[in-house]
């Protein structure tokens, strides 16, 4: 007899371990597909911040910003030992085109749509305290703000989401790559490959979570369904050796006045990111030599360390297609809840940090094609806890 869901998920990401999470604490009977590992693409390559996306005020995305500033707060609490505040650094120099008064408004901002709580108050950082930062060029300071943001370990909080949705009943198939998604009167029936089987199971509800081979699922529909357009966009980090200074320092690209983080990771330095456009195989995104060279240059320009690269990595952005450059595109997920079936979800893009709310507004459009079942929890209250294993 093939197996019956009431939602399966397709997309072992932060996006698709979150809803999995959300549809276990509210009593369905769940199942994810990931075709590798957990968190084994995008997941696994962000900046490893959980924060209220500063820069996202530029292009007017509030409601993003309030957003992950809510949900940043609600994880310090549910995930202390693997979500921790870090101090942020905004230096501003002569030629830095963003200037004080700008960016004493955009955290003044941030601290309201943060609900002026603890979190997310900021200070000028006093000119006799410049030669402490780990800065060069601190003679010509005009100025630096300082204010608080959230660092984690992106496959480590993506998993300890995993084991919660477990613990609520949803079952986890890894390893496991969908070749056929049939939609037949109220039920969807997946195919799918896992070692060398061919399998299936059907359910009320699926939701496409794959990040950038959402629209490679849709090409397996049968009917064959609409679906929207998207460009990929790669943003590579690099690892250096140099054991970096304490805090994150955010700074002002000089070739392009674009926003890049310099932060602590690992006993190392992190860099990231840029935004390259993408074209190909998700699985072969690579770290580009004309990406390296930008980072190592904004490195170069603001700090004196050891440039030794010993790791680099890249992963892809959803964007919807639109005229808009990248930066101006919204950053927050799009739910295409497919006109032709309803009952088929699919996410497109989202922010690791604002994952548990989206997976609300998830629950919130599929919530009609359910039936009614008891509720086993509430995700704002539960905890997460660092996975000691591999979930498989």
């Amino acid at each position: 007899m093939t197996p019956d869901y009431d939602v399966a998920i397709i997309g072992g990401g932060i996006q698709g371990v979150g809803v999995a999470q959300a549809a276990a604490a509210a009593g369905y009977k769940v199942i994810l597909f990931e075709q590798q590992q957990l968190a084994s693409g995008t997941s696994s390559r962000s900046s490893k911040l959980i924060h209220g996306g500063l820069r996202y005020l530029e292009s007017g995305q509030f409601g993003l910003v309030r957003k992950a500033l809510l949900e940043r707060a609600l994880l310090l609490k549910l995930a202390p030992d693997l979500v921790r505040l870090v101090p942020f650094y905004i230096p501003i120099f002569p030629e830095t085109i963003r200037r004080g008064w700008q960016i004493r408004a955009g955290l003044s901002l941030y601290a309201a749509l943060g609900n002026f709580s603890r979190d997310v108050r900021f200070k000028k950082i006093s000119p006799q305290a410049y030669p402490t930062l780990a800065l060069k060029g601190t003679a010509s300071l005009q100025a630096v703000y300082q204010y608080h943001d959230a660092q984690t370990d992106d496959r480590s909080l993506t998993m300890s989401v995993m084991q919660s949705a477990m613990q609520l009943g949803a079952e986890l198939v890894c390893s496991a790559k969908v070749s056929s998604l049939e939609s037949q009167k109220k039920r969807f029936v997946i195919g799918y490959e896992q070692q060398g089987r061919q399998l299936e199971c059907q359910s009320r509800v699926v939701i496409n979570a794959s990040g950038p081979w959402v629209n490679e699922i849709l090409a397996l529909l049968n009917p064959v369904m609409p679906h929207l357009e998207m460009d990929l966009v790669q943003g590579t980090h690099l690892v250096l050796a140099e054991k970096a200074p304490d805090g994150v320092y955010y700074v002002e690209a000089p070739q392009d006045q674009r926003a890049v983080f310099v932060m602590p990771w690992q006993g190392k330095t992190l860099i990231g990111t840029t935004e390259t456009a993408y074209s190909g195989d998700p699985e072969k995104t690579r770290p580009l030599q004309a990406e390296k060279d930008y980072l190592l240059a904004i490195y170069r320009h603001y700090f004196a360390g050891d440039e030794t690269v010993v790791n680099s990595f890249s992963g892809l952005r959803v964007l919807p297609k639109m005229a808009h450059n990248f930066f101006h595109r919204p950053r927050d997920t799009v739910l295409y809840q497919h006109p032709d079936n309803t009952n088929l979800l699919t996410l497109y893009g989202g922010k690791l940090t604002g994952y548990r709310a989206t997976a609300q507004q998830v629950m919130n459009k599929i919530r009609a094609a359910l039936p009614d079942v008891q509720q086993k929890a509430d995700t704002a209250k539960l905890m997460l806890s660092p996975v000691e294993q591999s979930l498989t």
